[in-house]
């Protein structure tokens, strides 16, 4: 089966071109970060807007990338949710309206499906495997039994990872967006002193929390004499990573034994974070589990991704209908096979 894929569930209009759920063509991806950049963060009505601009030409570009044409094709599948409600609408729409002009089934994926079930695009991990996915707007840990087969154990009840990564940023003027700007001092730095707390940690749940170790920052900065500078900026972004990555590891660690899983999944765009991937696979050598990440383009927002999912959902018979619409908030645990109309 050759799909079409397209996501715009925030601030990237992707498309790719994908086959049997596994091969990829083509993976087209359009940045908005310059357009966001002097916002410190995503502004929804021009993300909508820059969508709108820059749908038709990436599918072009996915399409000539893959050299295939529309005729070619044998499904669609797109993003429906959870994000950005007018970001979701300019994808959806597109779908939708390509679906019923060449006649070709149509599926709505889940974005955190996505994520969680790109690494098949590399690699074959079997099922079961517990999945964190981690960005700027979710950290969630499901147990993954298979497509369509997703338990929720637990997720962050406040600022996701990825968020709070950000909001750290800005406070030490680092621009947008932060992550990475954090990630390059931390891997030069060295805490020393400075220790942030890890919220959650010692409770039992599995459930996270990023607002206080982020306002914990926040009033070390307002102490300090000055915005820190060269080693003391390092040392900051340092405790600060630590602190984080700290909490997503052995929480993830915990939720492994307690499912008796030997297969973790981490992934979306925190998971590029080099810290947090060596601390990964330090932490899993010692737990004897398997830690997997995809490569860096398959953790940011990507249309590929959704390869995956489509090809199964399609494959069983689990169109959706040309009413279907986007929608800002959708449970994982919900998606099934049967409805997703």
């Amino acid at each position: 089966m050759l799909l079409l894929t397209l996501e715009t569930s925030c601030d990237e209009t992707s498309a790719a071109v994908v086959r049997d759920g596994r091969a990829v063509l083509s993976n087209v991806i359009a940045s908005q970060v310059d357009l966001h950049a002097k916002y410190g963060g995503v502004v929804p009505e021009l993300a909508s807007r820059r969508h709108l601009e820059t749908i038709s030409p990436v599918v072009s570009e996915a399409l000539a990338n893959a050299d295939v044409t529309l005729d070619d094709l044998d499904g669609i599948a797109v993003t429906r949710g959870p994000g950005l409600i007018g970001a979701l609408l300019v994808g959806v729409s597109f779908a939708k309206a390509l679906a019923f002009g060449r006649n070709l089934p149509l599926v709505g994926v889940h974005h955190i499906e996505g994520h969680i079930l790109a690494i098949q695009l590399e690699q074959q991990v079997s099922f079961p495997y517990l999945a964190l996915a981690v960005s700027g707007g979710h950290t969630h840990l499901f147990r993954v039994d298979g497509v369509g087969q997703y338990r929720l154990l637990g997720r962050t009840v406040d600022d996701a990872a990825g968020e709070a990564f950000d909001k750290v940023a800005k406070m030490l003027d680092l621009g947008y967006p932060g992550g990475p700007q954090i990630d390059r001092l931390a891997a030069e730095g060295e805490a020393g002193e400075i220790r942030f707390p890890r919220p959650m940690l010692k409770k039992d749940t599995l459930n996270f929390s990023f607002s206080g170790v982020k306002t914990a920052v926040l009033n070390f900065i307002h102490k300090e004499p000055c915005l820190p500078q060269g080693e003391r900026l390092k040392a900051v972004a340092t405790a600060f990573q630590d602190a984080v990555v700290d909490v997503l590891t052995q929480k993830t660690l915990r939720a492994a034994r307690q499912e008796g899983l030997q297969r973790i999944v981490v992934a979306g765009g925190v998971a590029c974070n080099r810290g947090l991937r060596q601390h990964f696979v330090d932490c899993s050598v010692r737990e004897g589990v398997e830690v997997f990440f995809p490569s860096p383009v398959l953790c940011s927002d990507n249309a590929a991704m959704l390869g995956v999912a489509g090809d199964y959902y399609l494959s069983k018979g689990g169109c959706s209908s040309l009413d279907m619409n986007a929608v800002s908030s959708w449970p994982l645990e919900e998606v099934r096979c049967d409805r997703l109309g």
